[in-house]
């Protein structure tokens, strides 16, 4: 497993595809389960997590499955963490999540790279 990570619009899908030219990509704002434990690399993740959360699903033991199923998957996500904490429930709890669930993926994937204006640096 190999994360992406970074801020919004810094160039993580093209850095994402230039380590891992070979990928089959899929959108984590479009794709179901099935495709994301299938695909080779899912790109802006984040919104794979809050579209599973707008559904209700149970989504605090992805980590572990996701690595068990698709142990080879490429994921690109968004850090949301920074920045002022919103105001409204939803949206802090989105946020949360999203920070453990990343958390818990950068802990086992084997590669995590940041990636800021483009230039990409391996921190695991």
């Amino acid at each position: 497993m190999i994360m992406v990570i970074g801020g919004a619009h810094q160039g993580k899908c093209s850095y994402a595809g230039k380590i891992c030219p070979d990928v089959k990509w899929v959108d984590g704002k479009t794709c179901g389960e099935e495709e994301l434990f299938s695909s080779g690399g899912i790109y802006r993740f984040h919104e794979y997590i809050a579209g599973r959360m707008r559904e209700g699903a149970d989504i605090s033991g992805l980590p572990r499955k996701l690595h068990a199923q698709n142990p080879d998957i490429v994921i690109v996500t968004d850090e949301i963490g920074y920045g002022i904490v919103p105001a409204e429930r939803q949206l802090r709890d989105y946020r949360e999540m999203t920070g453990r669930i990343c958390t818990e993926l950068a802990g086992i994937s084997e590669e995590v790279h940041r990636v800021v204006c483009g230039i990409g640096t391996r921190i695991k």
